[in-house]
């Protein structure tokens, strides 16, 4: 189930509804047209496909760009109001997010943005936001992207038979001053100028069920393991060929022991690219730091069936959505943690926040 926030005409004249992520449908979603799927090949671009008129090499240093973005590339507010920064962009894109859990401070905020073609827009990106279209504009925050895209050797079956593939996802850090709804505004530069999305999105006060947070202790959970599952690896991991290395270690056993990287995604259930290929990165990630960290894999519904609801893992943690990666260091306090879709990069930066912190 997704629920909409209602769309937004600011005075560059587009229209969105973004859609908040849960367990049921775990995909970027603009007007329902975002479809996110697909996994990445052996190149920079993978399998995804070129905008139209778009050459490959061409492509490529298109995500080049796009994953580089700062706040330099955008014009500052100069007093502006949000509706006003919006008049010195183009109308035509939407914007999806791929996080939903935001609350007052520092958040990290994932989207996807598409044209009115259906095509996903590529380009240097930023954010903008207010508490209302006429209010006073803050940023630009940088939201630059990262690469969807894993090695050949960790593409999974899951991803294979995905279509639509996209190759990058955007994320910013932006400051939200307290709960309530604000508005949004995302922009992105194409040729000499630069194309507008503005949505809203909905900033809740933390609560005593608030998920785990950076600098806390996550709960002693018991992650489910081949032990645990007398071999049954079917029954623990709906990823195709199953992530067997990822459900060798109990979570309560290394806790406070060693550094950890907790994944919770079902990349079959997910039937999105937002979430399946996280496990393949995860196995990437576990090639290259795995005799430094513990890396677990939780699946998210009982026995893999959606109607049976969340495993008590994820209750434990207070998660209503997936996928959600958390990375504790060796004292057992999380470092780092990521909602929704991530990319390469993102992963080995909360990864490298766990080692550090861990030294």
């Amino acid at each position: 189930m997704t629920r909409g926030v209602r769309g937004r005409r600011y005075r560059c004249g587009v229209t969105v509804s973004a859609a908040v992520l849960r367990p049921t449908l775990l995909a970027l979603a603009v007007a329902g047209a975002l479809a996110v799927a697909g996994c990445g090949g052996s190149d920079e671009t993978g399998d995804a496909k070129p905008p139209p008129g778009v050459s490959k090499k061409d492509f490529a240093a298109l995500l080049a760009d796009a994953s580089s973005s700062t706040a330099a590339d955008f014009p500052a507010t100069g007093g502006r109001t949000l509706e006003q920064v919006a008049g010195l962009a183009k109308a035509g894109p939407q914007v999806g997010f791929a996080t939903s859990v935001l609350t007052p401070g520092k958040d990290r905020l994932a989207f996807g943005v598409i044209d009115r073609a259906n095509n996903f827009v590529y380009g240097k990106s930023a954010l903008y936001i207010a508490r209302k279209p006429g209010d006073p504009a803050l940023g630009p925050y940088p939201a630059p992207a990262d690469s969807l895209v894993t090695k050949p050797a960790f593409r999974s079956q899951n991803a294979a038979v995905d279509s639509s593939p996209i190759a990058q996802i955007y994320s910013a850090t932006v400051p939200f001053a307290s709960p309530g709804t604000w508005s949004v505004l995302v922009v992105t530069k194409q040729g000499n100028g630069m194309v507008g999305a503005p949505a809203q999105v909905k900033v809740t006060a933390k609560s005593k069920e608030t998920i785990p947070d950076v600098g806390e202790t996550p709960p002693r959970i018991s992650t489910d393991t081949v032990t645990s599952a007398a071999g049954d690896l079917a029954a623990i991991d709906t990823r195709r060929p199953f992530a067997r290395e990822l459900h060798e270690v109990n979570f309560k056993d290394v806790l406070g022991r060693k550094p950890v990287a907790l994944l919770f995604a079902t990349p079959q259930l997910c039937q999105s690219r937002v979430c399946g290929p996280v496990v393949d990165i995860a196995l990437q990630m576990k090639q290259k730091y795995g005799d430094r960290m513990a890396f677990i894999h939780e699946e998210v519904y009982k026995d893999n069936q959606v109607a049976k609801g969340l495993r008590p893992q994820l209750t434990a943690f207070h998660l209503q959505t997936e996928p959600w990666l958390f990375t504790i260091d060796r004292n057992g306090k999380i470092a780092a943690r990521l909602e929704g879709s991530f990319g390469v990069k993102e992963f080995e930066r909360a990864i490298q926040a766990a080692l550090n912190s861990s030294s």
